[in-house]
């Protein structure tokens, strides 16, 4: 009887341990024992035996206490084992049972029909209950309505739902919320800006408690391809493929995205259902869940609106994109993804890629490796893991920090404190204190500050300046090679451990520590410290280096310029904010403004129906011009050109702005206007407007107007006048090309010239602002514009000009008549995006002060004075800053860089004998760039509306 009662208790023991998982050392002999004997019956009477033999062996007789004690142990083990894969075998459904022996199911007499584990092929053995068993390989896979065990990746993540727009609930009833965020640019912020800004993130960050848990996550990936555009000229084409070149042969390209997901869990509906109890007329029976979740926006709403004046860039994800971003967690792939209709069960939609766990895991084909920081420096300071901002390969930055009321983080650090405390000396130190009646004059230190740290943190903590949360920081690297994985994470290594921080590699704690790293899961690793929101300021990654936007939104288009910066991150310089595309290009001469000026003109053609007008100074951009078959027109040379501005007279608007601009032109020769010589202007005018097209000029107008005061002032503008061979044309001469650039060095001699030219030149570019993208470069404009009539009239011009998709170019030389220009403020006002020249002089305190009046801090002033002079560029603008180089190669400089005078000589011989037709190819064979000319041929076509298709010359 005692041994029936045993044997039934050891298969008692044996079916709860099957039930929970567990296994004995004896198991894997015995299966294959059992499975070696034929037939159902003989396997039962197998195991039968094996049980009564473990059971005797366990209670025989036998001499010597220890020895009986191995007996006993052993036997059970071994009875508990065979008990154990017995019911293994077995399993009950339904009343039935059915033995399962290749593709026949045996009925035994009872009518109960059982499913036993085969290791023999079979086919499905269908149940009453509809649950089946299936053979594969070796194995019995046991396809029930619920596993008791994880067994696919989907079940480790922590997702359910989608539940609000970009809110998702998650299995364990806490919700989440992700949002996208770009953090300040360490490399042009003061130590100033740089610490009021972790203040404000902690000041954030502190204001959350137990419940809550905050996932910071910096994912550093593949950047975008250099882009492709259609051209509408040789050389703009070949200029952008030998860019293209340079870019791709310079190695991959990587940038970040950073994301911010807020998660908290409700208190358990005990809980809640108890604190209801404290309010009058609040129902007391249930937690209404739409309430929470309501609760939840309006709390992540409220942390939104605190970083939000921290962060040049946030926003939160919709659906859409919040299950991209989780899909790009947990994947090796990167694509765009759909919401479902029912946008449930997202663990097992957004899974394309095998978990393998052990001590190195894989993710799909990828090997996977994780480094978790474990120790940390005595002191942190703001974007203090900033390097890893700068690696040249993609990873995954995940911080997480699970927040702490104040009374569980005060707990928990008296804890720590009393801990430490009480290890200053050990028991035989008390011990001989305790004797002795005499203080011992050792401790241990390390122990004694780590107690004084902590009983710092408590006054922090007390003072309400910090909060505090458990920390849990790693690194993720994946890669097809285990070797090129196990050095990307030595890399990493090297970033953080030079930071003053201690890391780990994972071995076993690999797949717990890459869980950890998922948004959402609060529960996975054991690697999480106490620290505080300050130190979390100083740790997570909200750094940022600036890449630029993606693309150029109001022209619908790739960004001007794709080009390198530091770290193995590319920079795409887009010139609009919004729709303003006017720009600031300030710096002192021989710093590479004309290269600059260039290279934007020929990287412009890329977007559909562009137009260039430049107003040149040194002839710096004449090849460039001619090299996309442009018009140059040189203002000083006598009878290169010549304008008509009283051709179209005969239109009442147009004849109304020729009233102004004569009138403009008087008072520059001091007559005073008055009612009397306006009516004298409009009355000659209108007697001028009905002759001939060619007799409409200012001689015949001279001869019209009665007063000898105001023919004497128009004297200089007719001909025999200072301007007469360039204002007083029987015919206009100026084109209609896509390309047009104006040389104003001689002109500039004669400020009257010089305004009654541009006023007549911006009338005439107005009519043909149609909305066609159009870029308008004005170098050194601040010396022809610096007038009273235009300073009053610019920023209204400006409006205007934005309004008609033109792009203003502002560029000078001179910095110290940008501080006194009349025009000055108005310009700095209006350009948005501003790029700064090399200045060694830029510290000094008369040249800083006009930096800081362009909005420049201290450090960005540094910037500015160490860049590298003709081949560093500082952009600056509310989107980010950022230090670029134009990486020209030789092709580009051919053309951006020939501003010197043997180069304008060279210029003129090529142009005699090649033509503006042919002049880019000339012009390269000249330059010993014979390759490049060969290229040009290979042009693939000339886009739409190119200035091809334009006529060269305005018909009157």
């Amino acid at each position: 009887m005692q041994g029936l009662m045993l044997a039934a208790f050891m298969l008692l023991l044996a079916g709860t341990a099957q039930a929970a998982g567990s296994s004995m050392p004896w198991e894997g002999p015995l299966q294959s024992i059992l499975e070696s004997i034929q037939g159902p019956v003989a396997r039962i009477v197998a195991v039968i035996i094996i049980i009564a033999t473990g059971l005797a062996l366990a209670f025989g007789d036998t001499s010597g206490g220890f020895r009986k004690l191995i007996q006993i142990v052993f036997g059970l083990s071994i009875a508990f084992a065979a008990s154990s894969f017995f019911l293994s075998f077995f399993s009950f459904s339904g009343g039935a049972v059915a033995w399962c022996s290749g593709s026949s199911a045996i009925r035994w007499r009872s009518g109960v029909r059982v499913s036993i584990r085969s290791s023999w092929p079979c086919s499905r053995a269908i149940s009453s209950t509809g649950r089946c068993w299936t053979c594969e390989g070796n194995a019995m896979l046991n396809l029930a309505e619920y596993r008791q065990r994880p067994a696919l990746l989907a079940d480790w993540l922590p997702w359910a739902g989608l539940i609000a727009p970009g809110v998702v609930l998650n299995k364990d009833g806490s919700f989440q919320r992700t949002a996208r965020f770009r953090g300040p640019d360490l490399d042009s912020a003061t130590q100033g800006e740089l610490i009021a800004t972790s203040a404000r993130l902690n000041n954030a960050l502190r204001r959350l408690g137990s419940g809550w848990a905050l996932f910071i996550e910096a994912e550093r990936r593949a950047a975008a391809d250099y882009p492709h555009s259609a051209f509408p000229e040789p050389l703009s084409w070949l200029v952008d493929e030998e860019r293209r070149a340079t870019f791709e042969d310079s190695g991959n390209h990587f940038e970040s995205g950073y994301h911010l997901t807020l998660v908290y869990l409700p208190p358990e509906e005990s809980h809640a259902r108890a604190a209801g109890m404290l309010y009058e007329n609040r129902p007391t029976d249930g937690v209404d869940w739409r309430e929470r979740l309501q609760a939840f926006a309006a709390e992540t709403d409220r942390i939104f609106d605190l970083l939000d004046g921290v962060m040049p860039e946030i926003a939160w994800l919709d659906d859409s994109q919040t299950l991209t971003y989780l899909h790009a967690t947990i994947s090796t792939r990167r694509y765009r993804v759909g919401v479902p209709e029912v946008p449930f069960h997202i663990d097992a939609l957004l899974t394309d890629s095998a978990l393998v766990g052990g001590l190195a895991p894989m993710l799909g084909d990828r090997h996977l490796r994780v480094v978790s920081v474990r120790g940390f420096p005595p002191s942190t300071w703001p974007g203090i893991l900033d390097d890893l901002n700068r690696l040249g390969f993609a990873y995954r930055w995940s911080t997480r920090f699970l927040c702490l009321d104040k009374a569980e983080a005060e707990k928990e650090l008296v804890r720590l404190r009393r801990q430490w405390f009480a290890k200053r000396k050990n028991v035989i130190a008390l011990l001989r204190e305790t004797i002795l009646q005499q203080e011992s004059p050792l401790v241990d230190t390390d122990a004694s500050n780590k107690a004084t740290d902590a009983d710092a943190a408590l006054q922090e903590l007390g003072s309400d300046q910090v909060a505090f949360g458990y920390l849990t920081a790693t690194v993720t690297v994946l890669d097809a090679d285990p070797a090129v994985a196990d050095e990307k994470l030595r890399m990493v290594e090297r970033a953080i451990q030079g930071r003053g921080f201690v890391t780990i590699p994972e071995t076993l704690n690999a797949v717990d520590a890459w869980l950890s790293s998922l948004p959402g899961n609060a529960y996975a690793n054991v690697r999480q410290p106490i620290v505080s929101t300050l130190n979390l300021a100083h740790m997570m990654p909200v750094s940022a280096v600036w890449a630029g936007p993606e693309r150029n939104a109001h022209l619908d288009g790739p960004p001007l310029i794709v080009t390198r910066t530091d770290g193995a991150t590319p920079f795409r310089l887009v010139t609009h904010i919004g729709d303003v595309g006017h720009t600031l290009v300030a710096g002192p001469t021989g710093m590479g403004k004309s290269v600059l000026l260039a290279t934007l003109a020929m990287q412009f053609r890329r977007y559909r129906g562009s137009r260039i007008f430049a107003f040149d100074m040194g002839r710096s951009m004449r090849a460039t011009i001619l090299g996309l078959g442009g018009e140059h027109y040189d203002l000083g040379m006598d009878g290169e050109i010549a304008f008509q501005p009283l051709a179209r007279i005969d239109r009442e608007g147009y004849r109304t702005w020729v009233a102004e601009w004569i009138e403009g032109r008087l008072r520059h020769e001091g007559v005073v206007v008055g009612p009397e010589e306006k009516a004298a202007i409009w009355s000659a005018l209108g007697s001028l407007a009905g002759a001939p097209v060619e007799q409409r000029t200012m001689t015949g107008l001279s001869v019209l107007l009665q007063s000898n005061t105001l023919r004497q002032a128009l004297s200089p503008y007719v001909l025999g006048g200072a301007h007469g061979k360039l204002l007083d044309a029987d015919h206009d001469r100026l084109g209609m090309a896509d390309v047009q650039c104006f040389e104003m060095e001689e002109l500039m001699h004669s400020k009257a010239a010089v305004m009654a030219v541009l006023h007549y030149l911006f009338a005439r570019f107005d009519e043909r602002f149609d909305g066609a993208p159009t870029l308008l470069i004005l170098d050194e404009a601040w010396l022809f514009l610096d007038d009273p009539v235009f300073a009053a009239r610019i920023r209204q011009w400006l409006k205007t000009l934005r309004k008609k998709n033109v792009s203003v170019i502002f560029a000078t030389q001179s910095l110290a008549d940008i501080k006194d220009s009349s025009i000055a403020p108005a310009i700095i006002e209006s350009c948005a995006s501003r790029i700064f020249l090399p200045n060694p002089q830029a510290t000094e305190p008369q040249i800083r002060t006009i930096y800081e009046g362009f909005g420049l801090n201290r450090r960005q002033i540094e910037i500015v004075a160490t860049a590298q002079p003709k081949r560093d560029y500082y952009y600056q603008s509310r989107l980010g800053n950022r230090l670029f180089d134009l990486d020209l190669g030789p092709a580009a400089l051919a053309f951006a860089g020939a501003s010197t005078p043997q180069a304008q000589r060279d210029m003129d011989a090529v142009l005699a004998d090649a033509g503006v037709p042919g002049f880019a190819g000339a012009w390269l064979r000249h330059r010993g760039l014979d390759w490049a000319a060969d290229l040009l041929p290979s042009f693939p076509g000339l886009a739409p509306g190119s200035l091809a298709d334009q006529p060269l010359e305005n018909q009157p």
